[in-house]
């Protein structure tokens, strides 16, 4: 993630590691989330502001843009993780950005170890993966009719046809 670096807030997974270790020695809390976060929302930026009153330091970890690509299809992503870490990191309540290429962050948060994770409330506490790698797991309800699905439809229905 070379060259990405916003105030030196998105890092590697090996400078996450060690920043996580760093602010843990000096008794903060760190909340981790993740997704792919391709289209930011309100019920994006509603969990980013929750997770935050959860401890004193966020990471929103992001699918990398091959990663996303083999979740959500082959349109996706519409932005790339680059501009996406870059709009994170210009949020308020997000501290730090870190990008993953595998399908789950199972094996980053196994790596990172915060202290909270929070997750939207359309998975069940057993489907959390990593879980087991963190103190406390938080459940976000969802904001109802707030989804990147929702906007990609919307957008299509409004200026899909080109006589717009």
């Amino acid at each position: 993630m070379k060259n990405l670096n916003v105030k030196d807030r998105a890092l590697t997974r090996k400078e996450m590691k060690t920043e996580v270790q760093k602010l843990q020695k000096a008794g903060k809390r760190v909340v981790f989330t993740n997704g792919c976060f391709d289209l930011l929302h309100l019920g994006h930026i509603s969990l980013f502001k929750k997770a935050k009153s959860l401890g004193d330091v966020l990471i929103v970890a992001i699918n990398s843009d091959k990663s996303l690509s083999c979740l959500k299809g082959p349109k996706r992503p519409l932005v790339g993780e680059k501009d996406r870490a870059r709009f994170l990191l210009s949020l308020k309540s997000v501290d730090y950005v870190v990008v993953f290429g595998e399908q789950t962050p199972k094996k980053l948060l196994r790596e990172l170890r915060p202290d909270v994770l929070i997750k939207g409330g359309d998975y069940k506490l057993s489907e959390i993966i990593g879980s087991e790698y963190v103190r406390r797991v938080y459940r976000f309800p969802i904001v109802k009719g707030k989804s990147t699905t929702n906007l990609i439809n919307l957008i299509v229905e409004r200026y899909g046809s080109k006589k717009n």
